[in-house]
């Protein structure tokens, strides 16, 4: 039988393109453009599209030191979840203090609508992505997990979310979405797809450069100001510049602590047989996870396999991005181990890809946008794991911004929202790391004793500032 240690060490979604990736030539000299944006994922990638059709005389440059999609746009878990920086109800809340609950109701609900965006603009761009709007099954599989489950859907219906957005399930009916095991209940958030993000990704950037964005890649940035980007090849002028860069903003001259790069690391099952998809359930391709706080995800692909990961790396000191992280076979052992107690049936299954890759988080685990325009310099990103939809609507509402155009979405309470800074090291080190082993000894006490982990919830929260 393989092991975790055969698969390729590749994500499945990159694997699996059909052409491969032919990288495109990268800047080679200064260049005079309208708009000049710094990473091509989702974020970046969005922000052009929109931005091009919307005045196809506009001069776009997008700049990526790898290939479009080499980040996080290429490699997560292919949710389009209409969900913003994770909770839904406690994203209502945090947001409704900074504007009103209203609008904070707005913001989240405009995320649902960027669920079905993103299909509209995938068929009418001719990429197929493997959508499916089947929704998010969230399990509860022990007594605390469900009695949480209890007390948001009391929240969200108190704030105005309809059963048809999301509601509760109960042991049987849950388990007809995802036959796990200790199934006890489960929460199923409606606006949610499951989809392939590098043919996404990667149809996305042909879109743009078909209609006109000039897309550079191998090409490195080494510094922004106002209305300049300065590359390896060149100098880029702009009259506005927009940082698409999430996790890898680290990596820019002063950004060490604007956003916490945290690992998520995934694997992949050989295709599956009919009797062990009949046997698991996942009909209409949920998205899937449970109510563990240490996050786990996973989803059932076109093509019959099981794509599951977690947040199981622990944080690297300094913000430090190492690709070598990508690899780390013990994390990868433990997804897999967690995903074959979630689903039996999986035991013999051959994994056939592992990896890995780096999620934003800022401060205050809300993401945001900005455009200052007297220095013409646009940012964005954040998404703490949510980025496939809220990617779309923050792009959108970015050239939105850019274009001067008054919409729904330019004035959504997360336009002009501006987290703090990360501690220094060593206390960023400490407080994650503590926060992290909080979180993995409070869900194995609640799944050996049944009983909630209440107290140490609360501290890894207030270590995390959230």
């Amino acid at each position: 039988m393989s092991t975790v240690a055969d698969a390729a060490p590749r994500a499945l979604w990159l694997d699996s393109l059909d052409p491969p990736i032919q990288p495109r030539p990268p800047l080679d000299g200064d260049r005079q453009v309208d708009v000049a944006i710094v990473g091509g994922g989702f974020s970046g990638l969005w922000t052009a599209y929109y931005l091009i059709r919307a005045d196809p005389s506009l001069r776009i440059a997008v700049l990526e030191r790898r290939h479009c999609g080499f980040g996080a746009s290429g490699r997560n878990g292919g949710w389009a979840c209409g969900e913003v920086g994770g909770s839904t109800g406690g994203t209502v809340a945090r947001y409704a203090r900074r504007s009103s609950h209203a609008e904070a109701m707005r913001l989240i609900r405009a995320v649902f609508d960027a669920v079905d965006e993103i299909e509209r603009v995938a068929a009418a761009e001719g990429i197929d992505c493997d959508y499916a709007k089947g929704g998010t099954i969230r399990l509860a599989r022990n007594a605390p997990q469900a009695k949480r489950q209890r007390e948001e859907i009391d929240e969200l219906r108190a704030q105005g979310f309809t059963s048809g957005e999301v509601r509760l399930l109960d042991a049987s009916e849950a388990r007809r979405y995802l036959n796990a095991t200790g199934v006890r209940s489960g929460i199923l958030l409606g606006p949610s797809a499951a989809l392939d993000p590098a043919k996404l990704v990667t149809g996305l950037a042909a879109a743009v450069e078909a209609a006109g964005v000039a897309v550079y890649e191998g090409t490195t940035v080494t510094g922004i100001a106002p209305r300049r980007v300065h590359t390896e090849g060149g100098t880029v002028s702009a009259d506005v510049v927009v940082r698409a860069t999430e996790a890898y903003t680290r990596d820019l001259a002063g950004q060490r602590r604007a956003l916490l790069p945290v690992y998520s690391l995934m694997i992949a099952t050989e295709p599956l047989g009919a009797d062990v998809i009949s046997e698991i359930g996942l009909a209409g391709r949920p998205t899937f996870s449970d109510d563990r706080h240490m996050v786990i995800y996973g989803q059932r692909t076109a093509d019959d396999r099981i794509a599951f990961g977690g947040r199981g790396v622990p944080y690297l000191y300094g913000s430090r991005i190492d690709r070598r992280t990508e690899q780390h076979e013990p994390s990868h052992q433990l997804i897999h181990d967690t995903l074959v107690e979630l689903l039996p049936p999986l035991a013999g299954a051959r994994v056939t890809h592992r990896w890995g890759g780096v999620l934003a988080i800022p401060r205050n685990w809300l993401p945001g946008l900005t455009l200052n325009r007297t220095a013409g310099i646009g940012v964005f990103g954040g998404y703490v794991g949510t980025g496939v939809a809220c990617a779309n609507l923050a792009g959108r509402t970015m050239a939105e911004l850019i274009l001067e155009a008054e919409t729904d979405r330019t004035n959504l309470p997360w336009v002009g929202a501006v987290a703090r800074t990360w501690e220094p090291e060593p206390l960023r080190w400490l407080g994650v790391r503590s926060s992290r082993r909080i979180l993995r000894a409070a869900d194995d006490r609640e799944f050996r004793t049944d009983r909630e982990a209440r107290a140490s919830y609360r501290l890894s929260r207030i270590l995390r500032g959230a």
